[in-house]
């Protein structure tokens, strides 16, 4: 190898001036034509320098150097420019190509002038004279560095892929369109009970039948396939190898070659049976009492409601029965609430023999228990019957311990449709009715009568007044629009709510929704929202405006397994479309409770609507879940967007949310925009969506609308539009 000293010494060499003016130059033809090779081509000599002889313009471009600072190692030699980790695998390659006779082929690196690394292929030959020695090379060095650092670079990704493939907690999994395993990982294996991957592929030869318990799921997979070339979140019950059932659930596509002929299937299996297990268990505790087994007040709303549309349609007469304990209060107290708790079981039970398989019995709540008795062909005789039985059977004596006592009740009667027409109106007058009978002595039942109506419970009183408050339409939603990062096209809104009070004037949200919150005001508030946001945005589509989704936030209170079906009703009331509406939660929200919240979420996700996660960031989602929460979207805090350009660690935030969103698949939504370099920032780290007052305030309906429509107008007017 050549050191500093030998090359002073080269470059020193006498007579070598000489030698360059007496080279031979190529003809003009073929100067011309090695000038405009896209490499360099050479003759050294076979020393330890590789001293050049000649070398083509091409070196400019390929080394940064002139061909004179190379040629008789003028300013340095050739061997200088090759990187110190390759000379001797260079040296050794050549030395063995001369020795054999063969063409001289070999990848290296060498330092570019302006040090950079830089990948060439060199190709060229030994020139022997008559005695068989080696007088010079020729040859040819082309750059390669962007071949060899996309080479690199699919290296890694196969390398990271086969590390996500192997080590996914996902199953993943080819198969032929036929039902052939051709590729799993071993995360499917061990979720279908088999030994290794190759244990499946060999055990596992027919899915149909060998797989599905219910085969026509695999022809409801093949037809959505077939159909849409995709499934999502397919959900089916299926054999481990030892026989047992478990709940899976897939997601997959067709592969097509490019004669768009199909190859394979690819995709993922989720093992959920423990979420199917616990979805059943969340339904089952959201309608049922968790103390005696009965109906809640939710399930008793739709019983009833159910109730009151066959005897509209079939006539026949229903009574709502309402029946409170008395006493109980006394006797959960001396007792203890154990004692308390078992009385009220034994009154369920007790409650429930009094009745047909056809009426319904519900815990209202604390020591009061809802009857609904459908089609009592007897008329009120025959409810007076049961109400005696029902008096009878709860005033038996009970056993506590060691002790007898006996408890009495106060039952109030209502009756469709004579005493109301609604749930809400026949369970009033029935509570009014029971409390006549507390008057009367209690141990005794009461029909709803007019003048009753003044004994109204202050919970129910609660509940008119604020839909009074709310009548009086003193809240007002504005909106304020999304745009896109990419083209700057309006694609959705936020609805936000405003307190146009009479007193105050114009109240932001931020000083009366906690008062709302802690009031328990905040659920008719916020489904007046839905309502209202839904009802708006279909107006807009049909005036002919663009069709955008509308954000609407909810609160914790809302979240809850009846929200599903709410929103639909709403969705259908208005005749918006689900893909029209967005549903914005905090990840606080949804991390408190998170398996009910996994389990609601999909449920509203069934619907088609989308759902986001608003100030993401600022809470403590464990990434876990926020895998499994069926969500479209992140909505990064203001509270970062607003320091991103003069704050690190904001701006790093924002970054790591963007790429772990992207990860997900799920778009990035940046709220709080106020400024350019906010908006510069944003669209460079590829944000998806964007919202402030940067681009837009918050707006009454009539003026967003009249923005709206200059935006549409614009859109429209532009070039290619």
């Amino acid at each position: 190898m050549k050191t500093v000293a030998s090359r002073a010494l080269c470059r020193h060499e006498p007579g070598r001036d000489q030698a360059v003016v007496a080279m031979a130059r190529p003809p003009r033809l073929l100067e011309t034509l090695l000038a405009n090779l896209d490499g360099m081509v050479y003759r050294c000599r076979d020393d330890a320098y590789w001293t050049l002889e000649f070398v083509s313009d091409g070196c400019q471009a390929l080394t940064g150097y002139a061909p004179g600072d190379l040629l008789l190692n003028s300013r340095l030699s050739f061997l200088e420019l090759t990187h110190p980790d390759d000379r001797d695998m260079v040296r050794a390659h050549i030395e063995t190509c001369l020795r054999e006779r063969r063409r001289i082929d070999i990848e290296y690196r060498i330092v570019h002038a302006d040090g950079s690394l830089r990948w060439v292929w060199e190709r060229g030959v030994g020139l022997y004279n008559a005695a068989g020695k080696v007088e010079a090379l020729e040859g040819f060095l082309q750059d390669v560095t962007e071949r060899k650092e996309a080479a690199q670079a699919l290296q890694e990704a196969e390398r990271r892929y086969r590390s996500i493939f192997e080590n996914a907690i996902e199953g993943v999994f080819q198969t032929t369109p036929d039902g052939t395993y051709i590729a799993v990982n071993p995360a499917l294996a061990r979720i279908y009970g088999y030994h290794s991957p190759e244990d499946l592929i060999v055990g596992l030869r027919d899915i149909s039948h060998q797989l599905y318990v219910e085969p026509e799921r695999r022809t409801e997979f093949m037809r959505l396939m077939e159909q849409h070339g995709s499934v999502s979140n397919f959900e089916s019950r299926v054999y481990r190898r030892d026989g047992d059932i478990i709940w899976i659930s897939e997601n997959a596509r067709a592969v097509y070659d490019d004669a768009d002929k199909l190859i394979c299937y690819e995709g993922t299996v989720e093992a959920i049976t423990e979420r199917k297990l616990y979805e059943a268990e969340m339904r089952h505790q959201a309608t049922h009492d968790a103390l005696t087994g009965l109906p809640n007040r939710n399930m008793l709303h739709e019983h009833l409601q159910r109730a009151i549309q066959v005897a509209r349609q079939k006539g026949g007469l229903t009574a709502v029965v309402f029946v409170d304990l008395d006493q109980f209060k006394f006797i959960n107290d001396s007792l203890g609430h154990q004692v308390g708790d078992e009385l009220l079981k034994t009154v369920a039970q007790r409650l429930q023999a009094c009745l047909r398989d056809t009426d319904m019995v519900a815990r209202q709540g604390g020591d009061e228990f809802v009857l609904v008795l459908q089609n009592q062909t007897g008329g009120e005789q025959g409810i007076a019957e049961v109400m005696q039985r029902i008096l009878a059977a709860v005033a038996r004596p009970w056993q506590a311990g060691d002790r007898e006592f006996q408890v009495t009740a106060s039952i109030g009667v209502s009756r469709y449709p004579a005493d109301g027409k609604d749930v809400e109106t026949l369970l009033k007058q029935a509570d009014s009715a029971m409390y006549r009978a507390k008057e009367q002595g209690r141990n005794n039942f009461q029909f709803f009568a007019p003048w009753m109506d003044t004994q109204v419970s202050n919970r129910l009183e609660m509940l008119i007044n604020l839909r009074r408050a709310l009548d009086q339409d003193e809240f007002k939603l504005y909106y304020q629009p999304k745009l896109s990062l990419k083209d700057g096209s309006v694609i959705g809104a936020e609805a936000l709510i405003r307190w146009q009070s009479p007193e105050q004037g114009m109240v932001p949200p931020d000083r009366f929704i906690p008062f709302a919150e802690d009031a328990g005001l905040i659920v008719p508030i916020g489904e007046w929202v839905l309502r209202t946001a839904c009802h708006q945005n279909k107006c807009w589509q049909q005036a002919g405006l663009p069709t955008i989704p509308v954000a609407v936030n909810l609160s914790p209170r809302q979240l809850n397994q009846s929200l599903p079906d709410f929103v639909s009703d709403v969705l259908a009331q208005s005749g918006l479309a689900p893909s029209c509406l967005e549903l914005e939660i905090t990840e606080n929200v949804v991390m408190k409770d998170a398996e009910k919240s996994v389990a609601t979420l999909h449920a509203l996700k069934r619907l088609g609507l989308q759902i986001s996660v608003d100030d993401f960031g600022t809470g403590y989602s464990s990434l876990s879940y926020l895998r499994r929460f069926p969500v479209d979207a992140l909505k990064i805090d203001k509270s970062f967007v607003r320091d991103i350009a003069r704050d690190a660690d904001s701006a790093a935030i924002v970054k790591a949310v963007i790429s772990l969103a992207h990860i997900l698949n799920l778009r990035v939504i940046a709220e709080g925009v106020e400024d350019e370099e906010q908006h510069a920032f944003l669209k460079e780290n590829a944000c998806d969506e964007v919202q402030g007052y940067y681009f837009g305030k918050p707006m009454a309906v009539a003026d967003f609308t009249e923005w709206l429509t200059r935006r549409a107008g614009s859109d429209l007017a532009a070039p290619g539009k």
